[in-house]
């Protein structure tokens, strides 16, 4: 089997656009579905995680159980928006491999609308794997751009989701494997993959 870098951004990708799951209560998910792009009730007005890792968000939703993350959205957004983030990005978490001190990391996140995290990347029973997964989350000051400008389309793969989580429990991990979407090692532009520390 082929090692996976500790760092790659790993994603279901066109050459145009990239696809991130979000989950949501019912009400947010199903008028977004609807619409095909984020309306009422979202809210502008808080940080939007985006998830590249199909896997890592049903470790965060419980494979749509959790309370109120009971639904789960594929958004197709442009891959000029999803690199836009990560050039204007900043670590969630204070790192020193990736900051000389902790005051450079705190003058980054203050100038950084977009914040960054590498989480263990689980497998098929959620638990953690050796690799990382990357998160993005919007600050307010992008949702706009989020919301208008980078949203191409939106789909519920919530059945989806409950599916491969119900093959899991049956033990039968070879099936739900073959459903999970095909996620493919992302092509970062070299500057972007140098300031995350991507793995090559």
């Amino acid at each position: 089997m082929e090692q996976v870098p500790v760092r790659q951004v790993r994603a279901v990708y066109t050459p145009e656009t990239i696809t991130v799951y979000q989950a949501y209560p019912v009400p947010i998910a199903l008028a977004a579905a609807r619409a095909g792009r984020f309306v009422a009730p979202f809210k502008r007005d808080r940080m939007s995680w985006l998830r590249p890792s199909f896997r890592w968000m049903m470790y965060r939703c419980r494979w749509a159980s959790a309370d109120g993350q009971d639904r789960v959205l594929a958004v197709e957004m442009t891959r000029e928006g999803f690199e836009w983030a990560l050039g204007h990005s900043c670590l969630a978490q204070y790192d020193h491999t990736f900051h000389t001190d902790r005051e450079h990391w705190t003058n980054a996140l203050k100038d950084s609308p977009v914040r960054i995290q590498w989480e263990p990347e689980r497998s098929l029973a959620l638990t953690p794997l050796p690799y990382r997964a990357l998160q993005v989350g919007l600050g307010v000051d992008v949702i706009d751009k989020f919301v208008q400008e980078w949203t191409v389309g939106i789909t519920d793969v919530t059945h989806l989701a409950r599916r491969i989580g119900e093959q899991v429990r049956r033990g039968d991990e070879h099936r739900a494997q073959a459903m999970l979407p095909d996620e493919m090692p992302y092509p970062l532009p070299a500057p972007i993959a140098a300031a995350l520390r991507v793995s090559t």
